[in-house]
């Protein structure tokens, strides 16, 4: 078996304590101590009704049953404001911890879910196919240092994404029950197991019972967390921190977004359980001292049509709104409002290509160079404090 297979397997049994100075003795090409977290909105979440242009007629012409409600908006400026349920991240936006990027995509984009999230995953063209990840794509360059847990974990899905293929150490925490549950089954047993497999997994990677224990023995944060499944993967990013194991990239997944039909009570649902969860996390990470060597980013396989549909809700559509937020984040507007009288096939265009978000992550916050990047062809946003 493959070390990956193992590490997808066990899971935070790799969240093992790191030596900042033993892992940073020889400092590598990129400063890996600042960690990126990605949270996917899975389906494609409807841009248009997180980030509303309010200010504008054809907004309202083009949803009339789905439009937000000018009193309802929170608003960030005299054209631009927020879906209600998003009103908990008002105070990063105060404190100018949160930057929106609107108007993200790529050329000729692709509406299937399968091959859009392959192309964001990749970062390929549209009409280009990959086998890595791009996160893989800039470790196998620049891989973080040995003494780390792992490169990368993936809470509350087995998909890697971004970070499959190549050398990657990649860890899902796709079930970390049934990892217990095998852990105690072995204590019964003195380290015996019936499964040859996991068995072979002791004598070549450690002992699973210790690894077992670090998982038990949870960090004690002052902050509740929302009693959801995306509140319940915030905790488990914040305990992996917390766990001092050494990671540059925590990916999580806000699945539901596919918003063909009843859209409105949807997406409250959701949008309230992605600023509760964004707002706790910010907490916790300030309680580690982490906050300023967090970033988080959103992103998603595509937008929605911004012509409301006859079911209560929006189909595939292309560009969209996403989320940048941080201790070290410049926040405001960024990209362009959306051009609702200039749309193409009934689609937006966009104006920020996706790969700028991923240049500005390798660039910006690892301090890669983005010309060895993605063809060198995208330049970084300036959403970053010095």
């Amino acid at each position: 078996m493959l070390r990956r297979d193992f590490l997808r397997l066990i899971g935070a049994s790799a969240l093992i304590p790191w030596n900042a100075h033993l892992a940073f003795a020889a400092a590598p090409a990129a400063d890996y101590r600042r960690l990126l977290v990605l949270v996917e909105f899975k389906g494609g979440n409807d841009g248009l009704n997180s980030v509303i242009p309010y200010a504008d007629s054809s907004y309202y012409r083009l949803r009339p049953r789905l439009g937000i409600a000018r009193d309802q908006v929170v608003q960030l400026d005299a054209a631009t404001g927020l879906h209600p349920a998003l009103k908990p991240l008002w105070p990063l936006w105060q404190s100018k911890e949160l930057a929106i990027v609107q108007g993200v995509g790529y050329p000729k984009p692709n509406l299937s879910h399968f091959r859009s999230i392959e192309i964001w995953d990749t970062a390929s063209d549209s009409d280009d196919y990959l086998e890595q990840g791009w996160l893989s794509q800039v470790f196998g360059k620049n891989p973080p240092p040995r003494p780390f847990a792992a490169d990368g974990v993936v809470v509350g899905s087995s998909e890697l994404g971004p970070l499959a293929g190549g050398s990657t150490r990649a860890i899902a925490l796709a079930n970390t029950e049934q990892f217990l549950r095998q852990a105690k089954q072995m204590d019964a047993s003195g380290g015996q197991s019936r499964n040859p497999a996991l068995a072979h997994l002791l004598k070549v990677e450690g002992d699973i019972r210790q690894a077992a224990s670090g998982l038990r023995n949870e960090h004690s944060f002052r902050t509740d967390f929302p009693k959801n499944l995306f509140g319940n993967n915030i905790k488990t990013a914040a305990q992996v921190v917390a766990a001092n194991a050494g990671v540059a990239v925590i990916k999580l997944s806000h699945n539901g977004f596919d918003t063909h039909s009843n859209q409105l009570t949807v997406q409250a649902r959701l949008l309230t359980e992605l600023a509760e969860g964004l707002t706790v996390f910010r907490s916790a990470m300030q309680e580690l001292n982490r906050w300023d060597t967090t970033l988080v980013m959103t992103y998603s396989e595509f937008g929605r049509r911004p012509q409301e549909n006859g079911s209560g809700g929006t189909d595939h559509g292309t560009a969209n709104a996403h989320f940048v937020l941080g201790g070290r984040v410049q926040g405001g507007l960024y990209g362009e409002r959306p051009a609702l009288t200039q749309l193409e096939s009934g689609n937006l265009r966009h104006a920020v290509d996706f790969r700028q978000l991923y240049a500005t992550a390798a660039e910006r916050w690892w301090g890669l160079p983005a010309r060895s990047l993605f063809g060198g062809r995208y330049a970084p946003l300036e959403v970053l404090r010095a």
